[in-house]
């Protein structure tokens, strides 16, 4: 067999160059590729040495083209420096991988125009299925989504509008609980430091506000809110300025764990006690949370079991199988540690 000759207008190699190598028609090559059992196992193996001779790659852009199915997945998500879309991302990739799926990542940066963007590009590669982070964003992301066709399933989210396809839990109802513990504590003045300002961040301090209010406790001037990126060093410099407020507070709500590590870092500098003092308490148990002196307070959110499960909802969108559950809520644990 004489090896082929690679196109001139771009040196690919083709399935038509695997299938002269292999002796074969091409379309066998493709069956073979993909796995059909009424491909004769010795042709399968012959087109599998041509593959590995010629460094062959399979196109799936024009595998798409052709047969009008994709075999990746576009997915959405804010940030990839915060562990928890780490955690997440890891589960929902290993899930879709196993069932034949690849994943096309678009990081948004908590950016609603960029998220626009990035969908209209990746809705050019005629994705098999789309998973995006939260219901909150424009309206034209929102048209292009469901007009697309494509199947979506919402992170983060515990429900959502008729028709939507969502995994998460309560930020709300998570927030309103560590307040509430903090409150059975004894403590009364209890602050909330929130960063980043992200839709879920604000649930989480709507949480405050209710547990608060039903205590007859809230107070608007123990709210800390500052736009920039969740950061220890922010964490740090957070506490600095809220254990300075008077009346004193007695405890500190940081909407995230590594906010609440630079506080417990600030607090050993400064020498100031914790929780004798001013006890603080983080959300979602990040990796060091439990090695901090004291170590934290926080809640736990199972990062990725809502990756995998909507992963696995995505795969039966996508096969056209039925859900049955269309919103899925996995919780979140209060974990109680020596820091409150």
């Amino acid at each position: 067999m004489n090896t082929p000759l690679r196109p001139r207008a771009t040196g690919r190699i083709t399935l038509t160059d695997v299938a002269q190598l292999a002796g074969v028609s091409p379309i066998t090559v493709s069956r073979a590729l993909r796995g059909e059992r009424a491909v004769d196992p010795a042709l399968v193996a012959k087109v599998q040495a041509a593959v590995n001779t010629l460094g062959y790659v399979p196109n799936p852009a024009a595998r798409a083209l052709a047969s009008g199915q994709s075999s990746h997945v576009a997915v959405l998500i804010p940030m990839l420096s915060n562990a928890l879309f780490v955690d997440l991302l890891e589960a929902l990739q290993r899930t879709l991988r196993q069932a034949g799926y690849q994943t096309l990542i678009g990081i948004t940066h908590y950016d609603a125009s960029e998220e626009e963007t990035l969908l209209r590009e990746q809705l050019q590669h005629r994705p098999a299925g789309l998973i995006v982070t939260g219901l909150e964003r424009n309206e034209a992301t929102k048209a292009l989504i469901s007009q697309s066709g494509v199947p979506c399933v919402h992170l983060m989210a515990a429900s959502g509008p008729a028709g939507s396809y969502c995994v998460g839990f309560s930020q709300k109802d998570a927030g309103a609980d560590l307040t509430r513990h903090l409150l059975a504590r004894g403590y009364r003045r209890i602050a909330f430091a929130g960063a980043q300002l992200d839709p879920r961040t604000l649930q989480r301090l709507e949480g405050w506000r209710r547990a608060l209010n039903e205590a007859g406790l809230f107070d608007a001037t123990l709210e800390w809110l500052n736009p920039a990126p969740s950061s220890i060093s922010l964490g740090a410099r957070m506490f600095e300025q809220i254990i300075g407020q008077h009346p004193p507070v007695d405890a500190i709500f940081f909407c995230n764990d590594d906010l609440a590590q630079g506080a417990a870092l600030a607090a050993l500098r400064l020498g100031v006690s914790i929780p004798e003092r001013v006890a603080i308490a983080g959300f979602n148990d990040l990796t060091g949370s439990d090695q901090m002196l004291p170590p934290l307070t926080t809640v736990r959110t199972p990062r990725a079991e809502i990756g995998q499960v909507a992963a696995q909802m995505l795969i039966q969108l996508m096969h056209s199988e039925p859900v049955e559950r269309a919103w899925v809520d996995v919780g979140y644990e209060l974990v109680v540690r020596n820091s409150t």
